[in-house]
């Protein structure tokens, strides 16, 4: 019964609404008009990071080739490039370019990542004396010694005639200058020719850097040096060692050339200028380090023992310590290096401390060892000092003999004495 009273009521649709096709919404205009605009926000947002990212593909596809190193460009293409082609010129190769590409990303994290900052200071002065053939430009300077107050000033002018790397976009010339002060004599080390003569050792009393000029090939200075000489006959043992270097952002300076002077042939009881022709860099000897090398082959390790260091000293300090570091290079692969503990400086410093580094499986004629000596003061946190540097190898002729000696005694300690250049 209750089913039959059950009546569907239909109410009639909004022909209006559904014919216009309009849908109100409950919304004020006022925020229509917002939502609206930030539509349009984001779609100028999403259409500019399009437009960037479309531009960023252009132009590393466009600046990938200027970069290119003709050079190897043509070395690498010079076997393929038929005889008669010679008008024939076909567009490098992607699969190279990526190739080369990577293999210089890799090399700049080598060498500025993978090893530690400190040895970017040691490798510096290592490549700092390296094989130049020519030399170009002079350096102006002047040197005054004032016999009442025993001041000795040093005033770096100009440097001219420079000539700019390739390699570089300019130039940014500085000048390093050292007071040398010529010591005892060393023992008999043998030289290149296979000869032995006694050596003069050197030391450094004083040591400064100009300023740096970017963009130049003539920069100018003016900047003056001055220090405290009390010992007149100082004077004759001294020499004015200045170093005009091409300033590098990792501490790779490259040395475009020096001049030195012997103060002592010089009269500088009045400022006396002088403008010397830079020559070819050379290294002075500053000490002699007795070595003992011992090799391993079972468990492919080497043991370095630094055992003594003869310097000379012009003014000995109570707070002068001096420690070595030591790494080994094999395959053009770097070590980590070690260094040793901190010893009071003296004439003849005593380490008898015995390092030892496990070899990569390459062969041991393929590896190299470099020993930095450096000087720091003990009281309080200073700057350290280069005193100088030596490298063992076979690609030093002069060293080959204790490299020899080395692999000839396997498993027994070969001492040598080794001369410390700077």
């Amino acid at each position: 019964m209750w089913r039959d009273m059950l009546t569907f009521v239909e109410f009639p649709a909004n022909v209006e609404l559904l014919s216009t096709g309009e849908l109100r919404m409950p919304f004020s205009d006022a925020v229509k008009y917002c939502i609206l605009g930030i539509s349009i926000l984001l779609l100028l947002v999403a259409l500019a990071i399009l437009f960037w990212q479309i531009f960023r593909c252009f132009s590393e596809t466009h600046t990938s080739y200027p970069h290119q190193d003709t050079v190897n460009t043509d070395l690498l293409y010079s076997e393929e490039k038929p005889s008669g082609a010679e008008n024939y010129a076909s567009p490098p190769s992607t699969k190279v370019e990526d190739v080369r590409s990577e293999a210089r990303r890799l090399t700049r994290c080598l060498s500025q990542a993978s090893f530690p900052s400190e040895s970017n200071c040691a490798e510096s002065d290592m490549r700092d004396h390296q094989t130049i053939n020519r030399v170009h430009g002079s350096l102006r300077f002047s040197v005054y010694y004032d016999q009442l107050q025993a001041f000795l000033v040093v005033t770096v002018l100009q440097v001219e005639g420079l000539v700019g790397s390739s390699q570089t976009s300019g130039l940014q010339p500085f000048v390093k200058i050292r007071l040398m002060w010529a010591g005892s004599e060393g023992t008999e080390l043998e030289s290149q020719e296979g000869q032995a003569t006694p050596s003069l050792l050197w030391t450094v009393l004083q040591e400064w850097r100009t300023r740096i000029v970017k963009g130049s090939c003539n920069p100018l200075y003016g900047d003056q040096f001055s220090c405290i000489l009390q010992d007149k006959d100082m004077i004759n043992r001294i020499t004015l060692r200045m170093e005009v270097r091409d300033f590098d952002k990792f501490s790779r300076h490259t040395v475009l050339g020096e001049v030195r002077v012997p103060l002592g042939k010089l009269n500088i009881s009045f400022p006396l200028e002088l403008q010397e022709d830079l020559q070819i860099p050379q290294k002075d000897l500053v000490g002699e380090v007795l070595l003992t090398l011992k090799y391993l082959p079972t468990s492919q390790r080497l043991e370095v023992g630094l055992l003594k260091v003869r310097t000379a000293i012009a003014e000995p300090s109570s707070d002068a310590v001096m420690y070595a570091r030591i790494s080994i290079q094999c395959n053009q692969s770097k070590l980590r290096y070690q260094k040793t503990s901190a010893v009071p400086r003296c004439p003849i410093t005593v380490f008898n401390e015995v390092l030892m580094f496990s070899l990569p499986d390459v062969p041991v004629e393929q590896c190299k060892i470099s020993v930095s000596v450096y000087e720091m003061q003990s009281t309080g946190r200073s700057n350290k000092c280069l005193l100088g540097q030596l490298s063992v190898g076979k690609d030093r002729s002069s060293e080959d003999e204790h490299w020899t000696l080395m692999v000839r005694s396997v498993r027994q300690p070969v001492a040598k004495w080794h001369g410390l250049l700077l």
